[in-house]
């Protein structure tokens, strides 16, 4: 029996595709034990166990961007974590590490190396992070979610999906989506969506201007998040939800979205062929915008900063593109050059050619 260790976590971008790996790893080797690193404050301290998996835990250790006390004891701290995942990995006897990123990963990454065993290392993001950045000097099988991420050893196997979007059929299920939501089944629909938590801006032109959008003759479902202050004009046409459990729907019925730019968000949209346009969120380290970059140049997106994205905007340049139906149609067919439903099956079979050729973790550059 193989024992895997997957390490990544802090938000559903390491999170979800962490699990979506793990389940499709099981399916194709059930007699395979898989456990999983994170921390006790991230995402995936709850959404492992629901999942069945075990979660194993070290301390959260972000890495210091400036000099302070963090920074003098992050030395200390990270070497702790080390040794605490060595010992997972003999005590448990762990054949692969499989990485995710975050802040579990790191630690996950130089513990693999110490022990010679063999690393696997996803980056979903298009500007890697520096765990990931780390896990590529000391592993030749490093898999990432878009063709134009730079990253040493690359190889381009897609985002592992959730199953219900990998195997969705849009077309079939239309008419459950248009039921589901409310809908006229004769107008085309805007998705409006800026994560779980919600995207203010977003959220804010959006409703100043839902009026060019309802009269341009579509409809609009609007995913507002847990934290929108925004309230329901009660509108003919529009659908305003804090969440939406069933987001495989929403992107059936959805000719066009409008939305953040987060990795599992551009991956699932262009996997399923739901052309966008893109606000990414203008904070931290702009990982956003490059995520959009494979399906903008594809001609399947556009890209609008957040500062521009108006009602100015919307009537300048929404407007017109959801007037031309031609153009929105040719959209979402240039998508399937850069969607893939497969990203789970490809990398698993990353992971197991990393357990077939046994090829251990090589040790970082000197610096």
């Amino acid at each position: 029996m193989t024992t895997y260790l997957f390490a990544g976590g802090g938000t559903a971008g390491h999170v979800n595709p962490l699990l979506a790996t793990a389940d499709r790893l099981k399916d194709r080797h059930p007699e395979a034990s898989v456990l999983v690193l994170g921390t006790a404050e991230g995402l995936e301290a709850r959404l492992v166990p629901l999942r069945g998996y075990e979660l194993l835990t070290i301390a959260r250790l972000p890495f210091p961007r400036r000099p302070n006390a963090a920074a003098l004891r992050f030395p200390k701290n990270f070497g702790n974590a080390v040794a605490e995942t060595r010992a997972i990995i003999r005590d448990r006897g762990v054949d692969v590490v499989v990485g995710f990123g975050g802040y579990a990963s790191a630690p996950a990454y130089i513990a693999a190396w110490r022990e010679k065993v063999p690393l696997v290392v996803h980056e979903a993001n298009a500007k890697p992070g520096i765990a990931n950045r780390l896990g590529s000097w000391i592993t030749k099988h490093v898999g990432v979610a878009f063709a134009s991420t730079r990253l040493r050893h690359s190889t381009l196997v897609g985002m592992p999906l959730r199953r219900e979007v990998e195997t969705l059929d849009r077309h079939a299920e239309r008419a459950a989506a248009i039921r589901y939501f409310k809908l006229d089944d004769t107008k085309p629909t805007l998705l409006v969506t800026g994560g779980s938590s919600g995207a203010r801006s977003i959220n804010a032109t959006v409703s100043k201007a839902i009026a060019l959008v309802l009269g341009a003759g579509w409809q609009v479902v609007h995913i507002a998040g847990a934290n929108s202050e925004i309230t329901d004009p009660a509108l003919a046409g529009y659908r305003l939800l804090k969440y939406c459990d069933r987001m495989e729907l929403a992107m059936a019925v959805a000719d066009l979205a409008v939305s953040r730019a987060g990795s599992a968000t551009v991956s699932e949209f262009s996997a399923v062929g739901v052309p966008a346009v893109y606000v990414p969120y203008a904070h931290g380290n702009g990982e956003q915008r490059f995520n959009a970059v494979d399906a903008v140049e594809a001609g399947g997106a556009l890209l609008v900063a957040d500062a521009d994205f108006t009602p100015d905007w919307v009537l300048s340049m929404l407007v017109p593109l959801l007037l031309d139906r031609a153009l929105i149609a040719e959209m979402a067919a240039n998508l399937t050059s850069v969607g893939l439903l497969d990203g789970a099956d490809r990398m698993v079979d990353l992971i197991d050619d990393a357990v077939t050729t046994r090829s251990p973790a090589q040790p970082p550059p000197a610096q």
